[in-house]
């Protein structure tokens, strides 16, 4: 057999129209670019038909890019959906509230800037939570869209445990003695009254004391921080309970055997001073010490004529 030997003749391409190829043993252009190139050259020459109306088309686009890149810069972006949409016909025609006892829908309203002409599209629903959450009464809120004009909005309210005097300032407030709103009329005059600085804070765990003397509880009109370290009862016919400022409870079972043996809340006197552990002092009204005095005096009186006698 005879061997045939001999060089392998090396082929060369010729470059193509666009000038993207070159001999095998150079550089080549990536594929996708290859494309892009190839069709941007039979653009220029002519081999593609372009569409009536292309430029037309275009400008209009570019036109379009540019008014909202400038509404975007202007911050009028917004506003143009709010138009937009509302032509539409997704204008906010329907505001639904579901658990708002003290909160009133005019107040949901204004927090939200509803005018009528607000669309529903454009509303941000997380926004529209956040302001509602800032009214006093609101713990917690939820707010729905319902297509094409309506909102669901459902509110936890907070509850008024207690009413707080700090000055002549009064205001409900939570247990936990949180303030919620300033008391505006008698709606809510039932519930007990806390006197004094810190007394809201304190005001929930001193209240719940009282359950075991309903009878008493139920003659409270007032309960007074002093000092911020003790409490005074006012009573509904005027009389002051000094309560000491520890062990509470021994004091309110002294005041319950007073008031249960001689019926002392009933008598006419100005306050009772529980302070002390080994006693109990009795303060008398004005009227009760000028009466006492005119028989402290006609007695008197009688015992010296009696000695006189003698």
């Amino acid at each position: 057999m005879f061997a045939l030997t001999g060089k392998k003749r090396s082929r060369v391409r010729q470059p193509d129209a666009a000038g993207l190829v070159e001999a095998e043993s150079g550089r080549v252009l990536p594929r996708p670019l290859r494309r892009i190139v190839r069709f941007a050259v039979s653009l220029a020459v002519g081999r593609v038909p372009i569409p009536r109306h292309a430029g037309t088309v275009a400008a209009v686009s570019f036109l379009a890019a540019t008014g909202f890149y400038g509404m975007s810069l202007g911050g009028h972006t917004q506003d143009f959906a709010q138009s937009t949409t509302t032509a539409a016909g997704f204008a906010i025609d329907d505001v639904k509230v579901s658990g708002a006892r003290e909160t009133s829908e005019i107040d949901i309203l204004e927090q939200l800037g509803l005018d009528g002409t607000t669309s529903l599209v454009a509303l941000d629903i997380e926004e529209a939570r956040q302001k509602l959450a800032k009214l006093p009464w609101v713990e917690h809120v939820s707010v729905r869209k319902v297509y094409p004009g309506t909102i669901e909005i459902t509110l936890k309210e907070r509850t008024a445990f207690a009413i707080w005097q700090h000055g002549n300032d009064l205001s409900l407030i939570e247990k936990n003695g949180s303030v919620i709103a300033p008391l505006r009329d008698n709606k809510f005059s039932a519930l007990p009254l806390f006197v004094g600085r810190d007394a809201e804070a304190a005001a929930a765990d001193f209240d719940k004391q009282f359950d075991n003397w309903p009878e008493i509880k139920a003659r409270v009109r007032a309960y007074v921080r002093v000092a911020g370290r003790r409490w005074d009862l006012r009573l509904d016919n005027g009389v002051i309970v000094m309560l000491p400022e520890m062990n509470v409870p021994r004091a309110m079972e002294q005041l319950f055997r007073l008031q249960a043996e001689q019926g002392v809340l009933e008598r006419d006197i100005a306050a009772v001073d529980l302070r002390l552990e080994d006693r109990t002092t009795i303060r008398l009204t004005e009227g009760a010490l000028e009466r006492r005095k005119v028989v402290l005096d006609q007695r008197t009186k009688e015992l010296k004529k009696v000695t006189d006698r003698s």
